[in-house]
């Protein structure tokens, strides 16, 4: 993305995502005053405290390359978010990677207790369910609100984000091999990255089957390349600029790309895979041009 205006465009769509999600989680989120109050507080405290909101964005962009209308989907663009800050809520937990610091805040278990952000996170996993069953802009077909389930039900478990998560521990100190990595990444993050975009294509139920493997082309080598540009923001990035501390992958021993591979023939992995995500977009032609956009920048970015 080349172009001043269309960079500057972009950052105007990508903005206005943003603000949306914002309001769109409130809106689904139980009040603070309600009871019980304090885990309410905690969960609002937890999504509504900023946050990129990468993964709604690629599913509203994915739903424009389809026809499908941000409000038509905004339903899943929350429970995406909400899956993925209720595993950012458990990830910061002592018992896991034991962090102080998540989006320039105190992590939730530091902000309130352990035992209130163990709960959080439990609510937040069953309210993401709950909004793909009941929200009245999504399609009404039960099939695709079932079909909405089970991608996010397939993406969030065992073989797919907790499942990349257990690996994540189990491996630590323990020499991987790039497959191996690789693997575990593609479950870890790359799951939720993939299931955003394939949720808008599942929204769009009578859509050429030729589309749908362009869209699920471009999602795979999208949510490893971003895995590895934070691997290496880990290694190259900065605290002020991050909102979380750099440097703990090496700490813990991480096996990451930068440190099975290098630093330089990471930076190549991502643009070989963005380069590849970018190709398996071409029958979508001038219809994917949001997913090209947020691609650049997702692989460009420095925080």
């Amino acid at each position: 993305m080349n172009d001043p205006a269309g960079r500057e465009a972009f950052r105007v769509q990508l903005e206005s995502w943003q603000a949306r999600m914002e309001s769109a989680l409130d809106s689904r989120l139980p009040g603070p005053e309600v009871v019980p109050a304090r885990l309410h507080e905690a969960m609002r405290y937890s999504v509504l405290g900023g946050g990129k909101r990468i993964r709604p964005a690629l599913l509203f962009a994915a739903a424009r390359a389809v026809g499908r209308s941000e409000e038509e989907v905004e339903g899943a663009a929350c429970a995406i978010e909400l899956i993925h800050v209720y595993s950012l809520v458990h990830d910061d937990l002592p018992a896991m990677d034991d962090d102080d610091l998540r989006r320039g805040r105190p992590t939730c278990h530091k902000a309130y207790d352990e035992a209130t952000a163990v709960l959080v996170g439990d609510a937040l996993q069953t309210l993401a369910f709950h909004v793909l069953t009941r929200d009245p802009a999504l399609p009404a077909s039960p099939a695709i609100r079932l079909r909405l389930v089970e991608l996010l039900a397939e993406a969030s478990g065992s073989f797919g984000m907790a499942g990349g998560q257990a690996i994540d521990l189990a491996v630590q100190g323990k020499q991987l091999d790039l497959t191996q990595v690789e693997e575990m990444h593609s479950r870890k993050t790359g799951a939720l990255i993939r299931v955003s975009v394939m949720m808008a294509a599942a929204c769009a139920p009578s859509l050429d089957s030729r589309l749908q493997e362009a869209l699920a082309g471009f999602a795979s080598p999208i949510g490893l390349a971003f895995q590895i540009q934070d691997d290496l923001l880990d290694v190259l990035g900065d605290v002020s600029t991050l909102g979380k501390a750099t440097g703990a992958d090496s700490e813990r021993s991480k096996p990451t790309h930068p440190s099975v591979i290098g630093i330089e023939a990471s930076q190549e992995r991502v643009r070989l895979l963005h380069a590849q995500a970018l190709d398996a977009l071409a029958p979508l032609d001038s219809r994917a041009d949001l997913l090209r956009s947020l691609a650049d920048w997702l692989l460009s970015r420095h925080y």
